[in-house]
């Protein structure tokens, strides 16, 4: 597998030298030095003789009702984001978290990180031809602190002052991250990335209704057509400011290389694979492990118009999990989790399910230096965890993912279960488990799709072995994120990313503030003040041992909860292409991005 190499120094990185304005880029890093020269002519996973024009055609599942991605109501349109809005610097993906200039030609953090001064290119300019400014950064900080998404109040509420000397000139001053007067390390990588939006338009939109009025940003492209739930169309812009063959910006050299994308909405996997097979989608990217290995016997992948690939990834495992709300009563017994978990036969879903292709996670940070498994607990690690709710013994063990004997009805694992769930008070009536309170134990899983349902329904066979009775419920997309919202459910299928660089959305998946958040990605209901302490530790480290202390603390807690049910991960991305859609030599290490491809007819 293809890993990225963490080097030993937290330092932050600023790089001025008198040169063309390409050449003129300045980088905020969070681990080591820039990867990328001063004098870089475009960013590793992008080829500067990629061809620009011809159409791409790309599938989502599920459906949208907006195209606000600033609000957590509605199911807003993918990519708007990232096509539509620009932030001050750009991440370069073939490193762990380092930025580069891009809205910003400047950028000065002081040394302990408490404030960050940017300075705004004079060319930057929004999709109406008006001017970006200092005032638009002040006014989308503002608009998105009081009015965004909870993991905006969050990051941007941590900025104490904002000035502006002068009209292409912004500084943030953070406040303190913890009592000793420590400042949050990433928060200015954090601002660095923040959308920026045109104050004079947004400053007469409510950012948080669910609305279909057509975004405006300084990105590459531009929304021009939508079919509400079935099809964006988003288009270059002809004017775009930041464009490599006008304005010389290396970052884009290579990248938004398509005129349009057409992004087609389909119900279901299934269905939008047979478009992909019919030639009405352009690339596919799959995650049906059975589709991928028998799936593709159809005339135009036997005869090479479809090319199919394994990518592989530099990235942690993450954690693909059954997740389990411990805000529900019957939940919050760690003692019924780990029966739970104990119940889960890998073996056999991986065999009969999956054709052996998968990898068992047992780590949130799995395959790299910063997961906790296989380590015994360090000194460093026992001190960030000293007030945990979470059993000492459970802490210095680790999890332990149970091993099965591959049947599906594994009885020596059953037994295990059902005598650790009686020490506990639990008791069988019948075929049904009774909690010591008396309540039957009766679950429901939420799922969207028929993948998740398959698997669950399997899971489901195995825990009625224990007496637990579990009903899976698939919903559709809208009332699914709906309910997650609202943290309205029993348990989840959900995967939860994780990067070389984990920081401040830690704490957005697992804080104890973010548990009483709706919106907030702590599906868990995880409160526990070692977690907080571990997650805080992440962005204030000022070594890389320390870093690597605490990612291991926040990943040991995570596991030895038994919060989740982990599930599996591929180390490979898989993807399938129609021939003419090329990419360059090389990906970057957190997988394919689509905006350094290009259509190729010719070929």
């Amino acid at each position: 597998m293809r890993r990225l190499t963490i080097t030993a120094a937290l330092i932050f990185a600023s790089l001025t030298i008198a040169a063309p304005v390409w050449a003129q880029q300045h980088a905020l890093v969070m681990h080591g030095a820039p990867q990328l020269p001063p004098d870089f002519r475009h960013y590793n996973y992008a080829s500067p003789n990629a061809l620009q024009g011809r159409s791409l055609r790309q599938a989502q599942i599920g459906s949208f009702d907006s195209l606000n991605p600033f609000s957590i109501r509605g199911n807003a349109a993918k990519n708007i984001r990232e096509r539509v809005f620009e932030s001050l610097l750009d991440r370069h993906y073939d490193e762990p978290f380092s930025l580069y200039g891009l809205l910003a030609e400047s950028v000065v953090a002081a040394p302990d990180r408490s404030s960050v001064t940017f300075t705004i290119r004079q060319q930057a300019t929004f999709a109406d031809g008006a001017p970006i400014t200092a005032a638009d950064v002040a006014f989308s900080w503002q608009l998105l602190r009081d009015k965004g998404r909870p993991n905006h109040r969050y990051y941007y509420d941590q900025v104490a002052t904002l000035t502006t000397p002068d009209t292409h000139t912004v500084t943030f001053t953070f406040k303190p991250s913890s009592p000793d007067n420590q400042f949050n390390r990433e928060l200015p990588l954090i601002i660095g990335l923040m959308p920026i939006l045109p104050k004079h338009i947004y400053e007469t939109r409510d950012i948080q209704a669910a609305s279909l009025n057509l975004p405006v940003g300084s990105g590459p492209y531009e929304v021009v057509e939508v079919t509400p739930g079935a099809q964006v169309k988003f288009e270059k812009r002809a004017d775009y400011w930041a464009d490599a063959e006008t304005s010389g910006l290396p970052h884009n050299r290579g990248r938004h290389n398509f005129a349009t994308i057409y992004e087609d909405y389909y119900r279901d996997d299934a269905t939008a694979f047979e478009a992909f097979k019919a030639g009405d989608l352009d690339v596919w990217f799959e995650t049906n492990p059975q589709r991928w290995t028998t799936g593709y016997n159809f005339p135009a992948a036997n005869d090479g118009r479809v090319v199919k690939e394994n990518i592989l990834l530099g990235t942690p495992s993450g954690l693909r999990a059954f997740v389990m709300n411990t805000r529900r009563p019957l939940l919050a017994d760690i003692t019924l989790r780990k029966a739970l978990d104990l119940t889960f036969d890998f073996q056999w879903i991986n065999k009969i399910l999956y054709g052996d292709v998968y990898r068992r996670t047992d780590s949130y940070f799995g395959n790299t230096e910063l997961s906790a498994s296989g380590h015994p607990i360090s000194k460093g690690e026992a001190d960030l965890l000293a007030d945990s709710h979470i059993p000492r013994a459970e802490l210095e063990l680790g999890y332990q993912v149970p091993e099965s004997d591959g049947t599906g009805r594994d009885r020596a694992k059953r037994i295990e279960a059902v005598q650790m769930l009686e020490a506990a008070g639990y008791r069988m009536d019948g075929n049904t488990l009774i909690n010591p309170q008396g309540q039957k134990v009766q679950l429901e899983i939420l799922v969207q799709r028929r993948s998740d349902e398959r698997l669950a329904l399997s899971w489901r066979r195995m825990l009625a072995g224990i007496g637990v009775d579990l009903k899976v419920r698939l919903v559709d997309s809208s009332q699914y994120q709906r309910r997650l919202q609202n943290f309205d459910f029993d348990l989840i299928a959900y995967n939860y990313f994780a990067s070389l660089s984990p920081g401040n959305e830690q704490a957005y998946y697992w804080g104890g503030t973010a548990a009483d958040t709706p919106g907030s990605r702590n599906y868990a209901g995880i409160k526990d003040p070692g977690v907080d302490r571990a997650a805080r530790a992440l962005t204030s480290a000022a070594s890389m041992d320390d870093f690597i202390t605490a990612a291991r603390a926040l990943d040991r807690s995570l596991m030895s909860g038994r919060y989740f049910i982990p599930l599996y991960h591929n180390p490979s991305q898989w993807v399938a292409r129609w021939h003419y859609v090329e990419h360059p030599g090389r990906h970057a290490a957190y997988g394919a991005r689509l905006d350094s491809w290009w259509i190729n007819h010719e070929n």
